[in-house]
């Protein structure tokens, strides 16, 4: 599949008066392999809308000034199925047939370090914006960057909140009892590694610990184990399918834990698919519409919530995902790095890219040496009343959290 969206370009700068449409401004390509069917369909496309959105708003706004001259973005799209090898074969044709220099990355920690070596080899720099898999920030790569926070981080404040409300209630932290199932993948096991260091840091005790079935269709025995052990912690990585059939099934079974966290609520629209099943859950974010960060481009992160609202208006009843606003996030890096630079030069850009320090509507960007965000930190958010409220870390709270959940 492979589309370029020239006709949303061109009424892009329709748009724009007598800013970037009062030059005639050029095009720089930039390639995607991104998860359009499989099972990461879900995520793939909130991706492509965040990219596509930003490509319009930074066109809006006058596009990207490279010495004196307009450039306005363009990606060259194909599906890569949620399949990692058909995501390298793609990455290769991108680059070989397409003559694609610069990279988004696609959907998932696992497709991302299937193409990053392929955008190694041909040293083509690549802005990825939904692989937190630590893994990929210890292989020596100086072509990969990524705007998010690496996986680890997303559900160990869980295992920090639960310790803080057993000591609140007179236990001792080490007391608290941890149930784990996640997918078999180098995003949720990097959870789970987060999650255990936190727990063995407390003296926790694990009493569940298993992987999602391959299709992350149906947990019905890890749940019926969950109910035995009857744990204070439930712990649940699986992306938006798995946090779809873990909501579901939490109802069905009636499974009462005081602490469930799961990441990818928002992305599974698990309040609008499940309604009050989804009471009172932690979800994990990267981002957040209430978080008081800005940037001339996107304005604040409310300003971005309601005018991508406005534009995908198949959101308007929803909460925006984070994976959509780091989709767009990663597009605003490219523009940065390309306005520094001053060329199109790709390892001035890769440069460029490397020295990026930058406040946006997502948060602040900065990358180690090892290519990962070290700037912005991860926040969870509770659903309450059906609404997605910030309960922590405590800098960043605007609510108090529910708890217990039952």
């Amino acid at each position: 599949m492979k589309a370029k969206f020239l006709a949303a370009g061109a009424i892009a700068v329709a748009a724009m008066g007598t800013s970037a449409a009062a030059m005639d401004c050029e095009t720089i390509t930039l390639g995607a392999a991104i998860s359009l069917t499989g099972k990461y369909a879900t995520n793939g496309v909130h991706a492509q809308n965040g990219y596509e959105f930003a490509i319009t708003k930074i066109a809006e706004n006058g596009g990207v000034m490279i010495d004196g001259k307009c450039h306005n973005f363009e990606v060259i799209y194909y599906d890569d199925e949620s399949k990692g090898d058909r995501g390298a074969t793609l990455a290769e044709r991108l680059i070989q047939q397409d003559g694609v220099q610069y990279m988004l990355g696609p959907y998932s920690s696992g497709l991302t370090k299937a193409i990053a070596p392929v955008t190694e080899k041909y040293q083509i720099p690549m802005v990825e914006a939904e692989g937190a898999s630590r893994s990929l920030f210890n292989q020596g790569y100086k072509y990969l960057f990524a705007v998010l926070s690496t996986s680890e981080q997303y559900l160990a404040s869980a295992i920090t909140l639960a310790a803080e409300k057993a000591e609140e209630n007179g236990r001792q932290a080490s007391d608290v009892t941890v149930a784990i199932a996640v997918e078999n993948d180098p995003f949720s096991l990097d959870i789970r590694a987060g999650v255990m260091e936190d727990a063995e840091k407390y003296g926790m005790t694990i009493v569940v610990d298993e992987k999602l079935p391959r299709d992350l269709s149906d947990m019905t025995s890890i749940l019926t184990k969950v109910k035995l052990v009857n744990p204070d912690v439930l712990i649940v990585s699986g992306h938006s399918k798995g946090a779809a059939t873990a909501v579901r099934q939490i109802g069905e079974q009636q499974v009462k834990v005081p602490m469930i966290a799961i990441t990818h609520c928002e992305a599974a629209d698990v309040v609008g698919n499940f309604g009050d099943n989804a009471e009172d859950i932690l979800c994990s974010t990267q981002w957040a519409e209430t978080l008081t960060y800005e940037d001339p481009i996107f304005g604040t992160a409310a300003n971005y919530e309601m005018e991508f609202k406005a534009a995908y208006t198949e959101y308007s009843e929803k909460t925006v995902p984070y994976q959509t606003a780091q989709a767009s996030a990663a597009v605003y890096v490219f523009k940065d790095a390309f306005e520094r630079a001053g060329t199109l030069d790709k390892e001035a850009v890769r440069d460029a890219i490397a020295a990026t320090d930058l406040s946006t509507f997502y948060g602040d960007i900065k990358f180690s040496e090892a290519g990962n965000n070290v700037a912005k930190p991860m926040v969870l958010r509770q659903i309450q009343g059906g609404e997605y409220k910030v309960v922590a870390p405590s800098a960043f709270a605007s609510d108090a959290v529910n708890w217990p959940r039952n």
